[in-house]
């Protein structure tokens, strides 16, 4: 979610690395909530409830605050298609994919393509021509993730079932990114994130009245992984992205996401003790290293 930057404001040197490295962590720890919390409940139930849960606590904020709400169906409609696609797709494709046996790290490495993707495209779509050194990060990017899938393949850890949904979340969450910047970018943020989220439950809802038993096990570390969901993803990660964007920061976000997937390994390492070997590790720094050419200032020069 995008908003016009503003001029940074004046903050201590703490602030400006706290802020940030606070962001990618609970980025990061989305990947582990949702592992945590799968194995009581099917993927797309968790996210219905997720969501549900977000809405029923954003929409007194938006109300006490008389936050503005889209001036027209037009408008409401827009949102919703964003949020349908960054939320209920991507997240959806996230989910499923661990669901599946996706290793976290790997999801993260996956959809922690979308800068590359979304640059790529941006740029087609303004016909601007890719710098030498946006290819080179685009070849790096990918090379990266194949090494890195192909590794997992070979020990079982990742199957074609769980690698097509993680790409079908990468290619949600960019097509839905370019989607809002072109048509969602003068929305309030609050009330464009409870579209966004009313739009999600609308699409998760029924797919899993569809194809799961609805069945939830609500034990503690379920109940955990469905807090930590709501409030430190879509709430607190949330918050401090529009923190950032609102301070100026708008296009060092998309370069914080390369530091995502290495601290989703480090975390799943602790938590659920995810092993990679030297060439996966070898090939996540690879991806890190194209995610970062593609999105640098030097690059785009």
């Amino acid at each position: 979610m995008t908003a016009p930057a503003v001029p940074a404001a004046h903050s201590s040197p703490v602030a400006g690395l706290a802020i940030p490295g606070l962001f990618v962590l609970l980025w990061s720890s989305g990947f582990i909530g949702a592992k945590l919390g799968l194995p009581y409940c099917g993927p797309l139930t968790f996210l219905a409830l997720r969501f549900a849960c977000v809405v029923l606590l954003m929409l007194p904020v938006c109300w006490l605050a008389r936050a503005a709400w889209p001036a027209s169906r037009a408008e409401a409609g827009h949102v919703m298609v964003a949020g349908a696609l960054i939320q209920a797709g991507y997240l959806g494709g996230v989910f499923v994919g661990l669901s599946l046996g996706m290793p976290a790290g790997v999801s993260a490495l996956i959809v922690g393509l979308q800068p590359i993707l979304t640059a790529f495209l941006s740029g087609h779509m303004v016909n601007e021509r890719a710098s030498r050194l946006q290819w080179v990060g685009l070849f790096l990017g990918f090379l990266g993730v194949m090494v890195v899938v192909w590794d997992k393949m070979m020990l079982g850890a990742v199957t074609w079932g769980s690698a097509l949904s993680a790409i079908v979340g990468l290619v949600a969450i960019t097509y839905g990114t370019l989607y809002q910047k072109r048509h969602c970018a003068h929305v309030d943020m609050r009330t464009n994130s409870v579209l966004q989220f009313i739009a999600a439950f609308v699409v998760t809802a029924p797919l899993a009245l569809a194809f799961e038993s609805l069945e939830v096990q609500w034990t503690v570390p379920f109940a955990l992984a469905l807090a930590w969901m709501v409030f430190g993803l879509s709430l607190g990660a949330v918050f401090l992205l529009f923190w950032l964007i609102r301070r100026g920061a708008a296009t060092a976000v998309a370069s914080l996401i390369y530091l995502c997937p290495p601290t989703t390994a480090i975390l799943a390492w602790f938590a659920f003790d995810e092993v990679y070997t030297p060439w996966a590790a070898l090939g996540m720094a690879i991806t890190v290293a194209g995610v970062w050419l593609v999105t640098s200032n030097a690059a785009k020069e």
